[in-house]
């Protein structure tokens, strides 16, 4: 598949710090309804919603708001940041 740089994506995903797999910082507890974002490569995955969870693994709407356009994806917690622990809102605010 190949990504397309000219879409318009619908938040500044460029402004989500990269954080690695199993850094401190990717170590969450993740509930339903947690916003995240998949942190080694923010813009291809966006911004998603946990919907489910199951002890390390969670599955995650992210609603084609990445450059991969992936609705939903079954992942490792240890890859997802949460946007709230962060608090990434101003993010998430058009600028």
């Amino acid at each position: 598949m190949a990504l397309s740089r000219n879409r318009k994506l619908s938040y500044r995903l460029d402004l989500l710090p990269v954080i690695l797999p199993y850094h401190r910082r990717a170590k969450n507890t993740l509930r339903t309804g947690d916003l995240v974002y998949y942190g080694p490569s923010p813009e291809y995955y966006g911004i998603g919603e946990v919907v489910q969870t199951a002890e390390k693994v969670c599955m995650v709407d992210f609603r084609g708001t990445g450059e991969l356009g992936i609705h939903k994806d079954e992942m490792l917690s240890s890859y997802l940041i949460p946007i709230h622990k962060l608090n990434l809102s101003g993010v998430l605010k058009g600028r």
